[in-house]
């Protein structure tokens, strides 16, 4: 049995040996093969419209090119910026957008491997070529598309552009070619934007934007400027629509609906944000948002904003919506509400206590009322049995009258009796 197992085990590690050999030693032998082939790249340039061809030709047969896989590694860097970008390609060629750059700095080499195990055998040198481009006094190009059917365009002049040179907008669409509808001039009357309405775009088809330079002595077109947008990537996008609020078991439910687009209006294309009264700005991805109201509140707003980040980037945010206000009594904090009424009494009362003390009326308050002088105690004292007496007489006066009074009217009571007696007896 360990006999057995251990026969193909033998094979098969022979077999790799073999194989290990027969490519060290192809690979020994590689160099005596290829040092006959001297790579060599002349680089070309063709420039059109906003592009600019790079291409380079090597002097490899076509046996040669058949025999081995080749392939090229290509670096560019703009003037203007810093970043290098650097690319491996099969082709000869490569489109470079110039755009609003000044030119490039590029470099290419070329690189040779086995077709059969793809192991680089040879590489040929860096060959380098610099593209400057005619001066840009453009800069700082950017545009919008809004309410569907609305284009702005801005750009900036640098301030060293000639004095009579005018710069004139067009852009190409759907093989269609379309001039500036408004320009928006500087304080030289140099035009530095164009405003465009009731246009209309094909979201997946790219504008091509032009902006020439005409030379207003001999009214001859120096050089023109392009820049390639895709319509829904500088697409800003109107607030979302049907904006709603609803107070539920103490937490805030708000609905929308997404806005018109010029491209796709599925649900999974947009993006939301959520800002409600003293909260931070939340994101959301569906068209509805719960809040909880941890600490009610009478009163307090909700607004909503939207762009597209799933279909296409789009890095342009809607305005916000109008704030929808969310209003309901059973929110009121009849605690907070007391506590606040609470403070402005003591509040009230500290101030009228400042006030009292700060003009002496707390003192008038609290003064105690005088007492009477010895005089006038000893006068009342010598003065209290001639009252007395005085009062005693009045008295007697008073009974005196009143009895007079009684027997009075006793008498005249006797002879209204009398009187009364002699009609009976008639």
């Amino acid at each position: 049995m360990t006999h057995v197992s251990y026969v193909p085990v033998v094979l098969v590690l022979s077999f790799f040996q073999h194989k290990t050999l027969f490519s060290t030693g192809l690979a020994r032998r590689q160099p005596d093969v290829v040092d006959e082939l001297r790579l060599r790249n002349d680089l070309q340039v063709t420039k059109k419209e906003s592009q600019v061809i790079l291409y380079w030709n090597n002097n490899l047969t076509k046996e040669e090119t058949q025999k081995y896989t080749v392939k090229y590694i290509l670096s560019y860097t703009f003037f203007d910026t810093s970043q290098e970008r650097k690319e491996r390609l099969q082709e000869k060629k490569k489109r470079i957008r110039l755009e609003l750059h000044t030119g490039f700095k590029a470099k290419v080499k070329t690189q040779i491997f086995m077709k059969e195990t793809e192991d680089l055998i040879k590489e040929s040198s860096w060959t380098e070529y610099t593209y400057r481009s005619p001066p840009v006094y453009i800069q700082n190009l950017s545009c919008i598309i809004y309410n569907i059917s609305f284009l702005n365009c801005t750009w900036h002049i640098k301030a060293e552009d000639p004095a009579d040179v005018q710069y004139f907008f067009s852009y190409r669409h759907t093989e269609k070619d379309f001039e500036c509808q408004q320009y928006i001039k500087n304080a030289r009357n140099k035009n530095i934007g164009c405003h465009m309405k009731d246009i209309s775009f094909k979201p997946l088809r790219k504008i091509i934007l032009n902006i020439s330079v005409v030379d207003l002595r001999n009214n001859s077109r120096r050089l023109s400027y392009y820049k390639g947008f895709t319509p829904q990537k500088i697409e800003k996008l109107n607030p979302p629509i049907n904006v709603s609020v609803s107070l539920e078991n103490r937490s805030i439910k708000i609905y929308w609906k997404p806005p018109p687009t010029i491209g796709s209006g599925e649900k999974k294309c947009f993006k939301y944000q959520v800002k409600i009264t003293n909260s931070k700005i939340v994101d959301v991805t569906e068209e509805k948002y719960e809040y909880p109201l941890l600490r009610p509140t009478k009163k307090c707003t909700a607004e909503v904003r939207a762009k597209k980040e799933v279909c296409i980037t789009n890095k342009i945010w809607s305005d916000w919506s109008e704030p929808v206000i969310i209003y309901d009594e059973k929110t009121v904090d009849s605690t907070l509400l007391s506590f606040t009424l609470f403070g402005l009494l003591i509040f009230l009362g500290s101030l009228l206590i400042c006030a009292c003390r700060r003009y002496g009326f707390l003192e008038v308050i609290t003064m105690p009322f005088p007492g009477p002088t010895d005089k006038v105690t000893t006068w009342l004292a010598e003065d209290e049995p001639h009252h007395q007496k005085q009062n005693s007489v009045q008295m007697e006066m008073q009974s005196e009258i009143i009895l007079r009074i009684s027997e009075g009217n006793g008498d005249e009571d006797i002879q209204q009796h009398t009187h009364l007696k002699e009609s009976e007896d008639l």
